[in-house]
């Protein structure tokens, strides 16, 4: 939900492909802060679930539930505004 004008910024982010946190220790860019930082932990803490499709390495179980729907193609969620999902 876009309730917010923060959450809107972050959004827009998906249209203009601009990842302006990136992280100290891999490179790799997030479109948020709270991305990063739990991107960081990673780093930290180690990889307690492993995805039993492709072995990508992850460090909560909701996060791991995220990501096997790229394998499922899965999309629970809409844009309000362009009504990509």
């Amino acid at each position: 939900n876009l309730t917010s004008n923060s959450a809107l910024v972050i959004h827009r982010r998906i249209h203009t492909g601009e990842r302006p946190y990136q992280c100290p220790d891999c490179g790799k860019s997030f479109m948020a802060n709270k991305s990063l930082n739990k991107h960081r932990k990673s780093h930290v803490e180690g990889a307690l679930f492993v995805c039993p499709d492709c072995g990508k390495k992850l460090t909560s179980k909701s996060a791991l539930v995220i990501h096997r729907r790229i394998h499922t193609g899965e999309r629970p969620y809409q844009c309000p505004d362009c009504g990509k999902s």
